[in-house]
Formats: C-alpha cells, sequence, structure tokens
C-alpha cells in the first residue's frame, strides 16, 4: 500500500490470508477495499468483494455489505454498479456507462452469477498455466480450476474453492482424500523401502496376493483364482490378461489357430496397443491403427449372438460386468453366463474387467459375484491404491496359472513394496461386509433423484443406469448436447462430476460419502440442471451474494 501497487497488495490478502480467521480476513479485506477503492479497476473492485464473500462468515458478509455504499462514494460513478434493490446479477455487475473491455464485463457478470466461478482469464492461476501447461503433450483438455489439496469427499483448487467430488479420481479415491489412515502408513514405508526390483523378495506383494486371494474366494464361493500378477495400472492388468488368454491356448498347442480376442462395442480396456485393440471405439483407435490382429467385436448383451461371435478360434472374451466409460451399461445375468457357459465349451479364457466397477463400488467386493459367474481372470487397478498407481491380474490356478511360465512376462515397477502396502490396506477396508451394506444403502438415494429430475425437468433424463456407487443419468436425446454444460455448472457451484458414453452423467463417489454429502450434492446437481434448462430469473449465488442482492 506504501507503494502505491494496489493489485499487490489484494493478492497478498486473496493468497496469503486464504486460512487465516474469517472474520480477521474479512475487516483486512473490507479496510483494503476502503483504502485502494478509489485506484481499484472496476474489475479489481467486483472480484474482491465476490472472493471475500465467497470467504467470508455470515457477519463478515453483512459487514461487506455494509461498506459497499461507502466505498462507492469513494470513487467515480462511472466505476461502481447502482446499489439499489435488484436482482444480484445486476447488482453486482458493471454498469452500462463502464469503459471496461465487453469481455472482461461479460467475465465479471459471469463471475458474479454463479457461487464457484472458474478462475478468470486474468487469474493467478490462468497465468501459471499459461506460463506452464505448453511444456506439456496437449493429450488433455482440462477445465481451468488447478486442484492443489483434497479433504475427505472434497477437492481445493489454488485459489480456495472447494469442491464436492462426485468423481473419486474416475471411481479411484475410495476411502476419499487426505486420509489419515492412510497418509500415516504412506509416510511409514517411505520411510523403510519403496523399490528394490522384482529380483528380490519383498513382504508385501506375496501379503497383497494373499488377501486378494482369501478375501475373493470367501465373499465369491466357489472362484477358482488363486493367484495374482502385481502391475502399476489398468491398462496393464488387461494387456497381462491377454497376454495370458494367449499363452494358454499356445501352451496347449503352438500350432493352434485359436488366437482370437473376443471384447465388446462400448468398452474400454485401456491405451496400450493390447488393451487399445479391444476397445472398439472410433475416438481412441483410428489415429493409432492398424490395431492388432485377431480382435473381434460384439454388442454387449446379446446373449443370442454369443454362440457364433465365441468360437473355437478364441482365445479369450473380456468384457467388463459394468461398461464405465461406455456409459454405465450393466451386463445382464443371462450374458455373463451365456459368455462363460460359451467359453467353457470352446476352451476360450473368460477375463472379466473389473478395474471401475470392482472394489466394492457396487455393494459387493466384485460386480460380477451377484450372476454367479466366475472368470478365468479378474483385473482390478483404479481404487486399490486410492490414488498410488497399483494394478492387479488374478488368475485361475486350473485354466490359466499352469501354463504360464518364468519370464513370460514382466515389469519394472509393478509389485513394488510401496504400492502394495498401501494397496493392502486399502483393500483391507474397502473390503469390509459394512462398507459394502453402506455403499447399496447410499445408491438409493441417487437412484431416487432420477424421479426428482423428471418430475422437475421433464424429457431431459431418460434412463438411470448402474449400480451401488457407479450410476449414470443418460440424457434423453435433445438434450445430450447439453452434457458439458452441466458439468460447467455443476463445477461452478461447487461440485465435480464427469460424463461417460454417449451423454450420460456419471456418478462414482467416494464410497466413504455421507448421506448429508450426498445430498449436499444432489441439490447442486438439480441448481446445474435449472441453470441449462431452465434459466430462471431468480438469484443464484451463495448466501453472501445473494445477501449483497437484497441491500
Amino acid at each position: 500500500l506504501k507503494k502505491k501497487n494496489c493489485k499487490k497488495a489484494l493478492v497478498v490478502v486473496r493468497l496469503d490470508l486464504l486460512r487465516a480467521d474469517k472474520k480477521i480476513f474479512t475487516r483486512l479485506t473490507v479496510d483494503l477495499l476502503v483504502k485502494t477503492a478509489p485506484k481499484l479497476s472496476a474489475s479489481a473492485f467486483w472480484r474482491t468483494v465476490i472472493f471475500c464473500c465467497n470467504m467470508a462468515s455470515a457477519a463478515g458478509r453483512r459487514l461487506v455489505c455494509s461498506q459497499l455504499s461507502k466505498l462507492s462514494k469513494l470513487t467515480a460513478p462511472s466505476q461502481r454498479a447502482s446499489l439499489g434493490p435488484r436482482r444480484y446479477a445486476h447488482a453486482a455487475a458493471v454498469p452500462t456507462s463502464s469503459s471496461l473491455p465487453v469481455q472482461e464485463q461479460a467475465q465479471i457478470r459471469h463471475e458474479t452469477s454463479v457461487p464457484n466461478p472458474d478462475p478468470a482469464p486474468d487469474s493467478p492461476t490462468a497465468a501459471f498455466l499459461n506460463q506452464s501447461v505448453p511444456y506439456m503433450v496437449p493429450t488433455y483438455v482440462r477445465p481451468p480450476p488447478m486442484m492443489v489439496q483434497g479433504d475427505g469427499c472434497f477437492l481445493y483448487d489454488n485459489e480456495n474453492r472447494q469442491y464436492l467430488d462426485f468423481t473419486a479420481g474416475i471411481a479411484v479415491n475410495s476411502l476419499g482424500h487426505n486420509d489419515p489412515e492412510l497418509n500415516r502408513l504412506i509416510a511409514h514405508q517411505a520411510q523403510r523401502l519403496i523399490h528394490a526390483s522384482n529380483l528380490y523378495h519383498n513382504p508385501w506383494t506375496p501379503t497383497l496376493s494373499k488377501s486378494l486371494i482369501e478375501e475373493t474366494q470367501k465373499q465369491s464361493p466357489g472362484s477358482p483364482l488363486t493367484q495374482v500378477f502385481i502391475s502399476n495400472s489398468g491398462s496393464e492388468a488387461n494387456e497381462a490378461a491377454l497376454k495370458f488368454a494367449r499363452k494358454v491356448t499356445y501352451a496347449k498347442d503352438p500350432n493352434t489357430k485359436q488366437r482370437d480376442i473376443v471384447s465388446f462395442h462400448g468398452s474400454f480396456h485401456g491405451r496400450t496397443y493390447g488393451s487399445l485393440s479391444a476397445t472398439p471405439n472410433k475416438k481412441y483407435q483410428p489415429p493409432f491403427g492398424p490395431m492388432l490382429s485377431g480382435f473381434r467385436y460384439g454388442q454387449y448383451n446379446d446373449v443370442a449372438a454369443v454362440p457364433e461371435l465365441v468360437n473355437e478360434n478364441t482365445a479369450g472374451v473380456i468384457v467388463e460386468p459394468i461398461q464405465g466409460e461406455g456409459g454405465i451399461n450393466v451386463a445382464t445375468p443371462e450374458f455373463l453366463q451365456a459368455l462363460r457357459k460359451r467359453c467353457d465349451e470352446v476352451g476360450a479364457i473368460l477375463i472379466f474387467d473389473e478395474i471401475q466397477c470392482g472394489l466394492s463400488r457396487t455393494g459387493d467386493l466384485w460386480a460380477h459375484t451377484a450372476s454367479g459367474v466366475h472368470p478365468d481372470i479378474l483385473t482390478t487397478a483404479k481404487a486399490l491404491g486410492n490414488g498410488i498407481p497399483i494394478g492387479a491380474t488374478i488368475v485361475s490356478g486350473k485354466t490359466v496359472a499352469p501354463y504360464i511360465n518364468t519370464g513370460d512376462h514382466g515389469t519394472t515397477f509393478g509389485g513394488n513394496p510401496f504400492a502394495c502396502r498401501v494397496a493392502h490396506h486399502v483393500f483391507g477396508r474397502l473390503a469390509k461386509t459394512k462398507l459394502q451394506e453402506e455403499v447399496r444403502r447410499k445408491s438409493t438415494l441417487f437412484f431416487s433423484f432420477f424421479d426428482t429430475i423428471n418430475e422437475k425437468f421433464p424429457g431431459i433424463v431418460s434412463e438411470v443406469r448402474g449400480k451401488g456407487l457407479i450410476v449414470g443419468y443418460q440424457l434423453s436425446d435433445s438434450a445430450k448436447d447439453k452434457a458439458n454444460e452441466i458439468l460447467t455448472a455443476a463445477r461452478e457451484r461447487g461440485l465435480l462430476i464427469i460424463t461417460a458414453g454417449d451423454g450420460v452423467i456419471r456418478i462414482v463417489p467416494p464410497l466413504v460419502i455421507s448421506d448429508e454429502e450426498i445430498n449436499r450434492g444432489l441439490a447442486i446437481l438439480e441448481d446445474a440442471f435449472s441453470a441449462v434448462f431452465h434459466k430462471p430469473g431468480n438469484v443464484e449465488g451463495t448466501a453472501g451474494q445473494q445477501e449483497m442482492a437484497s441491500r
């Protein structure tokens, strides 16, 4: 302030005092505004007011509101909006006589219309990303927020916006973020041993393997799965499964023609060449063709087509009991039973990919359990490490393991003691029946929300699919093109969701989410639907923003 650097002073207050006492934070910000108002642009003024109200306590918001009239008198009328009673969207916007660029006026109006606006183009976040992101290969298009911290079912960006996380890192953080018990274990193991290579034994790879087998056999009676190969990801787990399936037929007859792999439209098995070849999606395959030979594709849940699709040339069939990326499509028991029967008839290996739908996400340890069908190979990853990279390929001791020999497959990092100890802890907690019961109970809240949406927004959502806490709201044909708008509207109201398939809103929250957090998130999602499809004239915003509107 002494150097009359108002912008820098505001940044100091906004960034260094975010976690300070809210009363102190609010008073400091108000004092700063009073002292610097004559020098502030309309953009800086309103962004700081909005920011302060979002951060402040109820009493703090009243204090800010009480100062607005005083502040407006310190500056030229053309730089401040009228403070008379009106909708907040107008009260907090720049006036029509503003000399600000049109684009900046639009940005300010947008920021004042939602509780949790994305970082502005001139924000510290944007400045950082503009300087650093160009060094990254552009394989992802990301929204503006930059996440820096997690706590339970919430994420926080570097400007301290809070987001309720209905994505769980795409079904990864089933125990939530920043779990204290897991953090202590990670710190302890990191100080002991992280990696020593697969040339030597370590205590945690076999301990994790034993736990996976024993709990699977306990919760899926009759399961033939007896041995585990540990890798680093879901793609790697599926790659191993595909190789093992072909190795089985080769071991039986090196001259065999039984080499084909069958997968299904709507599936997603990974991005390595084998797993990508099993993923018949026009979005992913064409740029990297030709795909590996010997892959055939069928229609998901088409029982009648199974006998012809799976034939004497089929080495393996890979299928997701619930297709995640494909749109939360649930396999019928009859379909899985038909695949099992046909694989037995022709001697093919049946692979269940439970990388997204397994590990209690459906309310059972494994999504296939309810069908009564057992696979020859089961793959898992994602939630197994709760954010630490790890995957597992679990195989039958009768139909697969006897044909896999030393040197047939390997990995540098897979099975390291650090990841395996973390996974052992995570798996032990996810396998608890009490957690699974809670998942099944909480699931009803998401499925009943379908009725709420249908009542308030008829014709927008045509179907709800899924099981447990993997849920998809299928948008109708007329609303599919609005999926990304719904995501943005939800995010700018403090909720993170993702899409899947063709116009599906996908919900995969942490399994430890509370009823209160679920209801809060569904209320935000309803507001997002309202913003996209109804666009009503009512006031939107946080309690602080609405309070400002009424003054």
